[in-house]
């Protein structure tokens, strides 16, 4: 194992950094290199210019950009002031914008003004008066080459930043405590509007640091980040496990697969971190068999066996399964490196360090025997609270204070942890509780199913039946009824889909952060007409 860092603050961090690895690359992207000496004077030059626009300890700063050097040198600044950094999903629409802005009570804004499809600026413009509906809000910055009436450009905050002296910034820095808040970032809840969760300083590098000493990474390793930075498993977890590493981030501005494989290989990236939806337009780009990947070695990803043998294919032979949320700063179970890959394939792993886990009966909260799947729940490092809501906060901790996931899982006896789905997707037909991956791991194993997702259909006799979404093998052919016999064969009556619908893999719903959306697969698929039922 290497050295934790004796930092418990992001700014004690960014000077111990310089201090252990100054010539050492730390970040790729934008067209620039920049060392970790490098970097400290931009994270420096960058708190200068938010003190001099009056940004104060507690006060909220917003990035809202693609994955732009400037993203972290913002974050690390306005963390290492006292400021709490909000990360703004890019895929935002005007509604969740102004929801985040206001409800976080954003006074800096930092932003591009426009990424890909979306013109950040026109939504800005749009929310008039702007001071009764974004009353927080004093400045906005902009990254980049676009001007705009109102804004602030990202030099010209620097330049007034020289005029804050060494000493106050200094003093800023030091008054920063490792309990303080330091980011604040929305869920990205896929049926209401996102929740804010509130991340200390020291969990984000204790935590993240243990899921670096699973992944076996060293200063010698490089991510590939093309994951949006504004999503915990960006901004928390690459993020702060490779730094506190002395490796390298090597940032890709918005996901290409085409440009991803390229860039891998130019910057020969050692790390994946990615979603299936990324692993899967990897595997199959055209130019991939042209690429040298054999520098892929570990990194993070989630998903099925399926998905996750994808990223082996790829390269990263030791990647690592994971588990958690948000609110669990990013993971709390993962996988070694060096667990064999059957293992890395189904469980997501064991308890980080600090991290307590216990799996209960959701209704009782009797805990539940190895081998029992019951609702996962977690202690240690979890969020302070839900910013602005006390009552989500209480419901979230049980009388012993663990923090309740709404996920199902099990523990094996050597305390691996194996995801069995989310507590909402369980489906109640005839009035018994079926966990849907119970059957796509049934249907997963027949050689013709690449992937499978089971949901609740509504159901006038049972409540719910259940309904299958299949995605096929290239070139493989079967019916709805050799799949409802192989169930059939594997599972309890009641358990055997009765609707099933064949789909193509991009015809899938997902959020922007790539996950599946669950609760739209019934609505999506399934209709009266659809699928085929089983007698």
């Amino acid at each position: 194992m290497s050295a934790p860092p004796d930092a418990r603050t992001v700014p004690a961090l960014v000077d111990e950094l310089a201090a252990r690895h100054g010539q050492r690359e730390a970040l790729v992207g934008g067209g620039r290199r920049l060392s970790y000496a490098a970097l400290r004077e931009e994270v420096r030059a960058c708190a200068r210019g938010l003190l001099a626009l009056g940004v104060a300890p507690g006060d909220k700063v917003a990035l809202l950009m693609g994955n732009l050097p400037e993203w972290i040198i913002a974050d690390f600044a306005a963390t290492a002031i006292g400021a709490v950094m909000v990360g703004v999903n890019t895929w935002a629409t005007a509604r969740e914008l102004e929801h985040v802005l206001a409800h976080s009570d954003t006074r800096v804004l930092i932003t591009s003004g426009d990424f890909l499809k979306a013109d950040y600026l026109a939504m800005l413009d749009a929310m008039q008066p702007r001071a009764a509906r974004l009353p927080a809000l004093r400045e906005v910055v902009l990254v980049g080459p676009r001007r705009h009436p109102g804004c602030r450009g990202w030099a010209e905050v620097l330049a007034a930043g020289a005029a804050v002296d060494d000493a106050t910034l200094d003093a800023a820095m030091a008054a920063v405590a490792p309990t303080d808040v330091a980011y604040l970032l929305y869920t990205s809840g896929s049926t209401a509007l996102p929740k804010g969760v509130l991340l200390q300083h020291y969990a984000l590098i204790e935590n993240m640091w243990h899921i670096g000493e699973r992944q076996h990474v060293s200063e010698r390793d490089r991510v590939w980040l093309a994951v949006s930075m504004f999503w915990s498993f960006a901004c928390e977890n690459a993020l702060f496990n490779v730094v506190t590493h002395g490796g390298c981030i090597v940032l890709q501005e918005h996901f290409d697969a085409g440009e991803a494989l390229a860039l891998i290989e130019r910057e020969r990236c050692t790390l994946f971190y990615g979603t299936p939806n990324m692993a899967q337009a990897l595997y199959e780009h055209p130019e991939r068999a042209t690429r040298d990947l054999s520098c892929l070695r570990s990194g993070a990803t989630l998903g099925s066996a399926e998905q996750i043998m994808r990223v082996v294919e790829l390269g990263a032979r030791e990647i690592c399964n994971i588990y958690g949320l948000t609110e669990t700063y990013g993971n709390c179970t993962v996988t070694d490196a060096g667990d064999p890959l059957e293992l890395r394939l189904r469980s997501v792993g064991r308890a980080l360090p600090g991290v307590e886990l216990r799996i209960v009966d959701a209704d009782s909260g009797a805990e539940c025997a190895a081998g029992e799947a019951g609702e996962i729940r977690v202690r240690g490092y979890v969020l302070t609270e839900y910013f602005k809501d006390p009552a989500q906060t209480a419901a979230a901790f049980d009388a012993a204070g663990y923090f309740r996931t709404g996920d199902i899982g099990y523990l094996d006896a050597d305390g691996y942890l194996y995801f069995r789905g989310r507590s909402k997707e369980m489906v109640k037909t005839g009035g018994i509780n079926v966990a849907p991956v119970e059957i796509e791991e049934i249907l997963l194993a027949h050689p013709a199913v690449k992937l499978a997702f089971c949901t609740g259909v509504p159901d006038a006799v049972r409540d719910e039946i259940i309904g299958a979404v299949i995605v096929t093998r290239p070139g493989a052919e079967v019916t709805a009824a050799a799949l409802v016999e192989h169930c059939r064969a594997a599972l309890a009556a009641y358990k055997v889909p009765r609707l099933l619908r064949f789909v193509a893999e991009h015809e899938l719903p997902l959020t922007t952060t790539g996950k599946l959306q669950k609760n739209r697969l019934a609505a999506t698929f399934f209709s009266e007409h659809d699928g085929r039922a089983a007698s």
